[in-house]
């Protein structure tokens, strides 16, 4: 009885080793993958934006004397400066939409959405003199495509028509003292993961802000250093979120994360290294099973049980990049419990493969590692899981006279 049991041992440590590898193997799959096919996906679909408000300055000419020494003699020069003076933008009144579009490349999903940014930002001269005001509006990513783009100044003509740069659009304005200007916005383009707004760099005021986005999308997370909308209500399979301010000094943005898909790789990676546990349930409930109804097990049943308990993750890790993650576990489960009941049926009858072995293979098996696609209730499913398998085992062994089936065996060993 104490080889036999040994044996299985050995044959569990060598799964479970096998196991290991499978989930580094997937795991570093996966993250070779993502390395080059988010730059991929950044080319074709945007990275994640950070739109900033429009800049509004006006140019100072500031002169002061520069001492130098030549031919040993000082000499007095003036220096002229050119200073940029900021104007703060007066008011803001933006609305976003957020059209989310998972895509998936590999083993991997990616957050990529599309965005209609609108905006009315009021400009004035606050200087008390004429000026030459430039206003720039900041692209929210470098490498993003934009369509329909508007940088307009209402009933104002350009001093210098805007022309868009490698990062921004600008343009210059006359505005004459305490002259107002409206500037309309807006663009079309494509992100990837989250989306942001910020006030500007550092710790900056805004006054009269009004920002309103429009989700498609119900699974919506604010991180970290954001701030939370002032008003939620849902918009048919979205959200509509307001953030309203008079007068507000902050050094923190509003930023929206997109919802994930299940990721495959890391999915298959983290069920593969669970597998173990699954193992050891099945392997001591088919064990107190064949005490309880007379059946053994030799430990080379128990070695093909073991194989095809690994089928299942090995299936699942190369056909989760080919097939819906759903329909890649459906396929890896029925294999493995084809090869468990099918095996079963063939060395001890149908009723312990089906009633016995299938059933603890689709708890132990499917059952936990289906647990995983639900984020945050793994454990408590798992644990919940084992309790309940303590408590059935110990009440279907609670009369077995434990020391007389091991002197039994001992006894039958010894003929």
């Amino acid at each position: 009885m104490i080889k036999r049991l040994i044996a299985i041992g050995f044959i569990f440590g060598c799964t479970s080793i096998a196991w290991f590898v499978l989930a580094g193997i997937t795991s570093s799959r996966t993250d070779s993958a993502d390395r080059g096919l988010r730059q991929q996906v950044e080319r074709v679909w945007g990275a994640p934006q950070l739109q900033p408000p429009p800049s509004v300055s006006w140019t100072e000419r500031v002169t002061r004397k520069v001492e130098s020494v030549e031919n040993d003699k000082k000499v007095v020069r003036t220096v002229e400066h050119l200073v940029p003076r900021p104007i703060p933008v007066q008011a803001s009144d933006i609305d976003v939409s957020l059209k989310l579009d998972h895509r998936q490349k590999g083993l991997l999903w990616y957050s990529t959405y599309a965005v209609d940014f609108s905006a009315t930002y009021v400009v004035e001269n606050v200087t008390g003199a004429p000026r030459e005001v430039d206003i720039a509006l900041p692209f929210p990513s470098k490498s993003a495509v934009f369509d329909d783009l508007r940088f307009e100044a209402v009933e104002k003509p350009w001093l210098a028509t805007p022309v868009p740069g490698q990062d921004r659009i600008a343009g210059r304005l006359a505005l004459a003292p305490g002259e107002r200007v409206t500037l309309r916005v807006g663009y079309r383009s494509q992100g990837l993961d989250r989306w942001t707004y910020s006030f500007g760099a550092g710790i900056a005021e805004v006054r009269n802000f009004r920002l309103n986005v429009r989700t498609n999308f119900a699974a919506i997370d604010f991180p970290d250093g954001s701030i939370s909308p002032v008003s939620k209500e849902r918009a048919g399979a979205g959200w509509r979120l307001g953030w309203e301010f008079r007068r507000l000094v902050s050094g923190v943005t509003i930023a929206i994360v997109m919802p994930e898909m299940l990721q495959p790789g890391p999915l298959a990676s983290q069920i593969a290294a669970f597998a173990p546990v699954s193992l050891f349930f099945f392997i001591v409930v088919l064990l107190t099973i064949g005490v309880v109804t007379g059946v053994e097990l030799h430990p080379m049943h128990f070695f093909f049980l073991a194989a095809a308990f690994f089928a299942f993750h090995l299936l699942f890790a190369y056909l989760a990049d080919q097939v819906a993650i759903h329909a890649a576990f459906a396929i890896s489960a029925t294999t493995s419990l084809a090869l468990v009941v099918s095996y079963l049926r063939a060395v001890v009858g149908s009723r312990f493969a089906f009633f016995a072995a299938g059933a603890a293979q689709l708890v132990y098996l499917v059952l936990f590692s289906y647990a995983f696609f639900f984020k945050g209730l793994t454990g408590l499913a798992i644990t919940i899981g084992a309790i309940v398998t303590l408590f059935v085992l110990m009440q279907a062994t609670a009369r077995i006279q434990w020391s007389e089936i091991f002197a039994a065996r001992a006894a039958a060993g010894a003929r």
